[in-house]
């Protein structure tokens, strides 16, 4: 009799803690599905309360789920302050009565457009191999740069597709020594250069194309086996395919820029290098390879973009106006870098804010047609360098400030203001770098703050994008909080 008394007693006090958490709605209203939105200790900020996104599946089964489970979720919760998440004042039930039948069958029909598939290990597993490759193209950028600095880029005069074998031997590095002593470079700059200080900038360039050469190999055998597994949609298939053929390109395009290096300039006053329009179509291409394996990583690991409330979706729309201009601003000015190394302008006029003793050098259109001063004539690139610096750091500014004004998520907030400190940075970077005659310490710390400075901005508009409709309708339609 007694544990029938004690096992009736725990079940009405579970059945009391549980119509405590039950939403307050409407008597004429259907009760819909409680959904698991987290502890029930803890509530929602914010003027939607903490809506979570629809999880694909069957229609009418578990159209929401708990925080816990979404993939975004985990993604962006680094990025915004633990009281986001840990410090909501107001029931929970508020966010249960938001949520009716009818929004909820309408979200669960119209899905989540997930990159991969076989739920959410899958997913993180296929988003840190993608993250990998990444940081494996920013250190190979990195790696490049260096590789210029030192003038190590001219030192291997031939190509293989297949790559080939270091001189191990030395009959084989006098061999390749020989090889180097025909190409202009050795006859107007190195002429004299011993065997050890050309075995240098040999290996640096080695260094750089097998470290390349590996990355096609870390980005085709996990991708290969995620397909085998099944966890690759066709969407997600397809862009890291382009991506994998834009990879192997750009091994072609490195040899073509190398191969200008190796022609005899056409005058004995000018030194050779590469042409600076093929550097600048390398370092793009190595830009869109990073930016579009970022871009995806992030897609995958967080399909949608937080939301809160509709204030703060309505604030994010704001904002995205004006970021993508501003990205578009950072990325030129990225590649306008490239013009400033192919054509050595950052070894003229080392000294900031004038250019020599003028705000402007004389020289700057004496090129014929006008056009080529852009990307061609010393004076004209760094003054454009120096021009769409000070214009990234203004639009950086700006858009600081004018989040600063609007009503969103404040993760988003901290992002920009991340943002707009490694713009400053960067502009310190890159005087620095100037002033001090391009050292290759901050000459690669410049090129370094150049592609975090696209990351954070690939992250913002990332971030920024628009939630979907099913997820919209529910935020729209919430009752607000008592």
């Amino acid at each position: 009799m007694g544990s029938r008394v004690a096992a009736a007693l725990l079940r009405r006090g579970r059945d009391q803690a549980s119509a405590l958490l039950m939403p307050r709605l409407p008597r004429t209203a259907p009760a819909p599905a409680l959904p698991r939105v987290g502890p029930t200790s803890s509530s929602c900020s914010g003027g939607g309360g903490c809506l979570l996104p629809p999880r694909p599946g069957p229609a009418g089964v578990g159209a929401f789920s708990s925080a816990s489970r979404f993939p975004s979720f985990h993604a962006f919760r680094s990025l915004a302050p633990k009281t986001l998440f840990g410090q909501c004042t107001r029931r929970m039930s508020t966010t249960a009565a938001a949520i009716n039948s009818t929004v909820a069958n309408g979200a669960t029909n119209s899905g989540l457009k997930l990159l991969v598939t076989k739920g959410p290990q899958a997913q993180k597993a296929v988003g840190i191999w993608l993250f990998g490759c990444a940081a494996w193209v920013f250190s190979l950028v990195m790696l490049g740069g260096i590789t210029r600095l030192t003038r190590s880029g001219l030192s291997m005069t031939d190509w293989k597709f297949t790559g080939e074998i270091p001189p191990m031997s030395d009959d084989a590095w006098q061999l390749e020594f020989e090889k180097y002593k025909q190409s202009p470079e050795y006859k107007r700059v190195n002429k004299g250069m011993s065997l050890e200080d050309f075995k240098f900038i040999y290996w640096m360039e080695y260094a750089h194309r097998m470290w390349g050469r590996a990355l096609g190999f870390l980005f085709a055998g996990p991708f290969a086996y995620f397909i085998a597994k099944g966890y690759v949609t066709r969407q997600l298939g397809l862009r890291l395919s382009a991506l994998f053929a834009l990879g192997g390109a750009q091994g072609l395009i490195g040899w073509w820029m190398v191969k200008s290096g190796l022609e005899e300039p056409t005058s004995e006053y000018v030194q050779p290098r590469v042409s600076p329009y093929r550097l600048a179509a390398h370092l793009t291409s190595a830009f869109a390879i990073y930016c579009g394996i970022l871009w995806t990583a992030l897609s995958v690991v967080m399909p949608y973009p937080p939301t809160g409330s509709m204030n703060w979706v309505n604030g994010a729309a704001k904002i995205r106006k004006l970021a993508i201009p501003v990205s578009a601003v950072v990325g030129i000015t990225a590649i306008s870098g490239a013009f400033v190394a192919g054509n050595d302008a950052g070894h003229a006029y080392n000294s900031f804010p004038k250019m020599g003793d003028t705000w402007i050098p004389e020289d700057v259109s004496s090129m014929e047609p006008f056009i080529r001063n852009f990307f061609e004539n010393t004076s004209t690139v760094q003054l454009n360098h120096r021009i769409l610096a000070t214009t990234t750091l203004l639009s950086v500014g700006g858009l600081w400030l004018a989040a600063r004004k609007i009503d969103m998520h404040p993760a988003v907030k901290s992002l920009i203001g991340s943002t707009f400190g490694m713009a400053a940075l960067q502009v310190t970077l890159g005087i620095s770098t100037l002033l001090m005659y391009v050292p290759t310490s901050l000459g690669s710390a410049h090129q370094a703050g150049a592609l975090t400075l696209l990351s954070l901005m690939i992250l913002l508009t990332h971030t920024l994008r628009r939630p979907s409709p099913a997820l919209l309708k529910s935020l729209a339609t919430a009752v607000k909080p008592t």
